[in-house]
C-alpha cells in the first residue's frame, strides 16, 4: 500500500460500509413457509419461481449490483489483509503495511504470548488482540504469584483454621439435633 494508495482505499472502505447496510439479508425461498427449509441462501431454480423472475413482493435475490468495491474485496474492515498465523517463523514472511496478523486458535497461551511479543517488535498488526492482551496478564500474573509465596501460604493457614471452626460448628448443630 503505498502513500497514494490509501486515500482510495480508505474511500473504497468507506463505501463498502454505505453500500453493506443497504444490503438486504439473502434467505432461500419459502424458508419462512417451512421449518425443514433453513435460512441459508440457495439460488431459485424453478421455472415458474417468483424469485428467480425477480416479482414484486417476493425477497431480493444475489446479484452483481449488492457487490461491494473491488479494492476492498477480501479485506479486514481496517484495511488490512488478513493473514491466519500459527508460530512465529510466519511472522517473517508479512509485510507490515499491507497485511494483519489473525492468531489461529489452535495456538496454545505459551506460542500465543511469543507471537505476541514477536508482532510487537516486528510493529505487526493484530487482529484478534482482546485474545492475546488476556494471556500477557496472565502470564504476568503468574510471575507474580512465583514471587509472593510467604502470603499464599499465611492465606492458607488462616482459611484452616476457618475449615475447623466450621466443622467443629457442624458438630455442635449435630449433637443438638440428635439430642430433640
Amino acid at each position: 500500500m503505498t502513500e497514494q494508495d490509501k486515500p482510495t482505499l480508505e474511500r473504497a472502505l468507506k463505501l463498502r460500509t454505505r453500500i453493506k447496510k443497504k444490503k438486504p439479508k439473502f434467505v432461500r425461498q419459502e424458508s419462512w413457509r417451512y421449518k425443514r427449509l433453513k435460512e441459508s441462501w440457495r439460488r431459485p431454480r424453478g421455472i415458474d419461481n417468483k424469485m428467480r423472475r425477480k416479482i414484486k413482493g417476493w425477497p431480493p435475490t444475489v446479484s452483481v449490483g449488492y457487490r461491494g468495491p473491488k479494492a476492498t474485496r477480501g479485506l479486514h474492515p481496517s484495511g488490512y489483509n488478513d493473514v491466519l498465523v500459527y508460530n512465529t517463523e510466519e511472522l517473517e514472511k508479512i509485510n507490515s503495511e499491507t497485511q494483519a496478523i489473525r492468531i489461529a486458535h489452535t495456538v496454545g497461551k505459551r506460542k500465543r504470548a511469543k507471537i505476541l511479543v514477536e508482532a510487537r517488535k516486528r510493529k505487526i498488526k493484530i487482529l484478534n488482540f482482546k485474545e492475546a492482551e488476556e494471556v500477557v496478564r496472565e502470564e504476568e500474573k503468574g510471575t507474580v504469584e512465583e514471587e509472593e509465596p510467604e502470603e499464599k501460604e499465611e492465606e492458607k493457614k488462616v482459611s484452616e483454621k476457618e475449615k475447623i471452626r466450621r466443622k467443629q460448628k457442624t458438630k455442635k448443630r449435630k449433637t443438638r439435633t440428635e439430642k430433640r
